[in-house]
C-alpha cells in the first residue's frame, strides 16, 4: 500500500463526504423522529463509523486468508443494515416525508467521491478497474443525480423518470461493488498487480462501510418513496 496523507485533497474526501452523509442521515431522522430516534440514529452512526475505522486500523479487515474474509463480513453487514434502515419505521418516514428529489439529490455525492477515486489510481492507491476510466461508471449516478433531482422539483418530472434512473444507479452501484469484491486478493480476477486492498485502510474504509452503505439504502428508500407516491411537487403524479 502506497503512503498517503490526510492533506491530500483525494484522501481527504473519503473523510469529508462520510460525515456529510452522517450528518444528512442524522438530519433526516431528525425531520421525521422525536428526540429519542434522533439519539439513536447519532449513537449508532457514530459507533458504526468508530468501528469500522478501529478495524481498518488494526489491519482486521486484512486477514484475507481466513474462511470467510472479514471483509466478506463487513460487506454482508453493510448489506444487511441498508435493508434494516430502508425498510424499517424509521425508513417509512423518511420515504414518506423527504421529497423525493431529495433523496435523488443526496446520491449526488458519488460525483466528488469519483473524481476522488480517479485522483487515487494516479497515486497508485486504487486499481484502475475502479475508476470512471476503468469499469467503475459510477460517476454517471451523481451526475445525473443533479439533473433528475432538479426536474422532481420544479415538477418536469415524476415516478417513472424516478424509478428509471433509480434503477439505473442501482445497477452501476452493484457493477462497482462487484468490481471491488472481483479485485480483492481472494479473487485477484484483474491480476495481482490490481488489487484493490485500499478499502481495509483508514479512512478508506469509510467509501464501503460508510459511502456504499448510503448508495445502497438511498436507492432503496427512493423506491419506497416511489411507491407511497411522495414527492415535493403537487405535480407528481400528472407525469406517471
Amino acid at each position: 500500500m502506497p503512503t498517503y496523507s490526510l492533506t491530500d485533497p483525494a484522501v481527504a474526501a473519503f473523510v469529508a463526504i462520510p460525515i456529510c452523509l452522517a450528518f444528512l442521515f442524522i438530519r433526516a431522522v431528525a425531520s421525521v423522529a422525536g428526540p429519542r430516534g434522533i439519539s439513536i440514529a447519532a449513537l449508532g452512526t457514530a459507533v458504526w463509523m468508530a468501528g469500522t475505522l478501529a478495524l481498518a486500523v488494526s489491519g482486521a479487515l486484512r486477514r484475507w486468508d481466513a474462511t470467510p474474509p472479514p471483509f466478506a463480513l463487513l460487506i454482508a453487514t453493510i448489506a444487511l443494515l441498508a435493508v434494516i434502515i430502508a425498510f424499517t419505521s424509521i425508513g417509512g418516514r423518511i420515504a414518506s416525508q423527504v421529497p423525493l428529489w431529495a433523496l435523488v439529490a443526496t446520491q449526488a455525492f458519488r460525483l466528488p467521491l469519483e473524481l476522488a477515486m480517479h485522483r487515487l489510481v494516479a497515486r497508485g492507491i486504487m486499481p484502475p478497474q475502479m475508476s470512471y476510466t476503468g469499469r467503475n461508471f459510477d460517476i454517471v449516478t451523481g451526475l445525473t443525480a443533479i439533473i433528475v433531482a432538479l426536474l422532481l422539483l420544479t415538477g418536469r418530472a415524476g415516478r417513472r423518470t424516478a424509478i428509471t434512473w433509480n434503477v439505473g444507479g442501482l445497477a452501476l452501484l452493484i457493477n462497482v461493488v462487484v468490481i471491488a469484491i472481483l479485485s480483492t486478493p481472494k479473487f485477484h480476477v484483474f491480476g495481482t498487480d490490481h488489487l484493490s486492498v485500499f478499502v481495509t485502510y483508514p479512512p478508506f474504509v469509510w467509501l464501503p462501510s460508510v459511502m456504499v452503505l448510503a448508495a445502497l439504502a438511498g436507492h432503496l428508500l427512493i423506491f419506497r418513496a416511489v411507491r407511497v407516491n411522495t414527492a415535493s411537487s403537487p405535480d407528481l403524479a400528472a407525469h406517471l
